[in-house]
């Protein structure tokens, strides 16, 4: 596979929420942090997406926001 994002981290499927258009997937990462995408519900069905599967999260964005208190 070969994207052209920057942010590749792999992780494993530890939760999948899914709505009646879109589905939740927590990804545990490497060192015990979370991260949760939301995707579509056909989308998580083609990827045959359930709890311990190897995935990558690839985060893509041209902003990131930071705020404080």
């Amino acid at each position: 596979m070969k994207i052209s994002a920057r942010n590749v981290i792999r992780g494993t499927v530890t939760k999948i929420v899914q709505g009646s258009v879109n589905t939740e997937v927590f990804i545990e990462l490497p060192g015990g942090n979370e991260i949760v995408s939301i995707i579509t519900k056909e989308s998580a069905k083609a990827l045959a997406l359930k709890k311990g599967k190897q995935v990558y999260a690839v985060v893509k964005a041209s902003n990131v926001m930071i705020a404080v208190d």
